[in-house]
């Protein structure tokens, strides 16, 4: 049931993405980036979130939050690295090591050539190292639970001695994908992109402790499993606290405690989000009228629906549909050039 849950709101929100970067590089070598908001309008225009990724195809090198303080974080061959925040951040061949962000590293060359760029930084030293480095586009409005649940880096230590699963799979099939350069390689690039980001949270959530709280951890506890699920399942029911927890099989009480406990807000409250995310969804993917949609999510009136949506996202109904449509346009015709 967890893993259904996850999966549907992974679909919900419209995840996309792009591999712009195939880097090779000797010791000494350091790229920084800024924070990802200042990069979105060079790698996925339009996008509301944007997530970077490196995975380490050979050698090694080191990561690290440039604004945190944290340890910076030793990647070998096989590594995926995440910042599901869009966190400022830094790789190098050695840990300590900065560099001023260059923001025109990141735009995309213009006349024949195709992603991925390749990228050379020789230092001069024995030491070389071979990344991959993309980019996620993600909806953080109107309601995004899985950004606030994952941490500010995750890392995936080593899929390269893997048995099973997929990621070590997934970045044979990048890596190979990457070089060949064929017709069509960037939408292919993009579906891969997606999927090692799938692989690397589902490896997360599986390694959670038991203590953890959060989305995810909500999700382990049979009450809140339930509750959730049957929200999601029925948005447009005109859900009261006490049928919620009647069905769930808890008091209100109880309910009400579980929900503050694990995601910080009341259950009627995580279904107002939810209703604005699925009516985003609607929106982006589709021609439905707007009345529908208001609907579908439970609103009695059009009306009432778009102040709702415009109060979520700072934008009326049909504004961000004409928003998310260019965007989705602009990403299919950059995946497939």
């Amino acid at each position: 049931m967890r893993a259904d849950i996850v999966t549907e709101v992974l679909q919900t929100f419209h995840l996309s993405g792009a591999i712009f970067f195939d880097v090779d590089a000797s010791a000494p070598w350091v790229s920084e980036a800024p924070h990802a908001r200042q990069l979105a309008p060079y790698v996925m225009p339009g996008a509301q979130h944007v997530i970077e990724y490196h995975v380490v195809t050979e050698g090694t090198c080191w990561a690290a939050l440039t604004e945190s303080g944290t340890d910076p974080v030793l990647l070998g061959p096989g590594s995926v690295v995440v910042f599901p925040h869009g966190d400022p951040h830094v790789l190098s061949s050695a840990p300590g090591m900065r560099a001023k962000p260059n923001l025109e590293a990141f735009r995309r060359p213009n006349g024949d050539e195709r992603p991925p760029f390749h990228i050379e930084q020789y230092g001069g030293g024995r030491d070389r190292v071979g990344l991959i480095c993309g980019f996620l586009g993600w909806e953080a409005l109107p309601f995004n639970p899985l950004i606030g649940a994952l941490p500010r880096c995750l890392h995936v230590a080593d899929a390269y001695t893997e048995e099973d699963g997929w990621l070590r799979t997934l970045i044979a099939a990048t890596i190979k994908e990457s070089r060949q350069r064929r017709v069509g390689g960037g939408g292919v690039l993009s579906r891969l992109s997606e999927l090692i980001f799938i692989e690397a949270v589902r490896r997360y959530i599986e390694g959670l402790p038991s203590e953890s709280a959060g989305w995810f951890a909500a999700l382990s506890v049979p009450s809140m499993r339930r509750a959730i699920h049957r929200l999601h399942g029925d948005p447009a029911r005109h859900w009261t606290l006490a049928e919620l927890a009647r069905e769930v099989g808890v008091s209100r009480t109880v309910l009400i405690e579980r929900f503050n406990t694990y995601l910080g807000m009341a259950p009627m409250t995580y279904l107002a989000k939810w209703r604005m995310q699925v009516a985003g969804g609607m929106l982006t993917t589709g021609s439905v009228p707007i009345a529908q949609v208001a609907a579908e999510v439970g609103f009695d009136s059009e009306a009432s629906f778009s102040r709702a949506f415009k109060r979520s996202t700072g934008m009326p109904p049909a504004k961000w549909r004409q928003q998310r449509v260019a965007r989705e346009v602009w990403h299919n015709e950059a995946a497939w050039s």
